[in-house]
């Protein structure tokens, strides 16, 4: 293989090869990535959500407790 790209010019190895391999898998690609930042969103999304009620259930308990010492 080293030996068929040895004898090719510099914008075969650099340009033609990637836009083919684009080409044929872009559509994976973009699938595998758009996957990716899905996950990623979904796990941001969780810690948030998972942050914002300790901070309500802490909120709550302070409250409560300060409530019963009067």
């Amino acid at each position: 293989m080293r030996e068929i790209f040895a004898g090719m010019p510099w914008w075969v190895k650099w340009v033609a090869v990637p836009v083919i391999a684009l080409v044929l898998f872009g559509g994976l690609i973009a699938s595998v990535i758009g996957f990716v930042i899905g996950l990623l969103f979904k796990v941001l999304l969780f810690v948030a959500l998972v942050g914002g009620l300790i901070f309500v259930v802490r909120k709550f308990m302070s409250s409560s407790s300060s409530r019963s010492d009067w």
